[in-house]
């Protein structure tokens, strides 16, 4: 079984692409939401993070407080980096337990920041996304409730597609001029007579 990891920058329309593999019946872990539901879920990975970031990471519900972790974290790189460096192992572990279950010739893993966190590495291949920094901003306003100066920061804040891409094997253009579903299905169709050789 092929492991196909798919990352890109913030508004370039992952998820999307994503759900239109799923239709194909291709499994997709979304390595994003496994975080947040590990981090709320996982009694040793919870307690690291109280140790850690105080006992505000977690509300009186005992619900993850995304907010309080994201401003501790998002102008603070050692903080980013402490909390990757507990996060990142606890989802590879939950990511190879899931593909144990899974019996395709291939599954996709989407994760934002699959080349930053080097979880690339555990991939056969990788697909880069991406759309014009206006398309973006332009997606983000529409689906957020940000201004255009907190989106520029958050793109700001990820690696550049320029880095992205020297460690891509695949690339989608996802730019409103290439149609999408002919690109996906070729990758498809790529995938599926690659994985009978593995």
């Amino acid at each position: 079984m092929l492991k196909i990891g798919i990352t890109g920058g913030i508004g370039t329309g992952k998820s999307t692409i994503c759900e239109i593999f799923a239709l194909l019946g291709v499994p997709v872990y979304y390595a994003d939401q496994a975080a947040k539901t590990l981090m709320a879920t996982n009694s040793d990975l919870k307690q690291q993070l109280i140790t850690t970031f105080g006992t505000a990471t977690f509300t009186s519900k005992g619900e993850l407080d995304t907010k309080y972790v994201a401003n501790k974290v998002f102008n603070d790189e050692n903080a980013l980096q402490q909390l990757n460096a507990l996060v990142h192992p606890v989802v590879l572990a939950d990511f190879e337990k899931w593909c144990s279950r899974q019996h395709t010739p291939y599954i996709l893993k989407e994760a934002a920041l699959l080349i930053e966190s080097g979880s690339y590495k555990q991939c056969d291949y990788t697909i880069l996304v991406e759309s014009p920094i206006a398309l973006r901003i332009n997606r983000l306003l529409n689906r957020d409730k940000s201004s255009e100066a907190q989106i520029r920061a958050r793109i700001a804040n990820q690696l550049p597609d320029e880095e992205k891409v020297k460690l891509a094997n695949f690339l989608i253009l996802n730019d409103e001029k290439h149609l999408l579903i002919p690109q996906i299905i070729a990758l498809h169709t790529q995938f599926l007579i690659g994985s009978s050789g593995v």
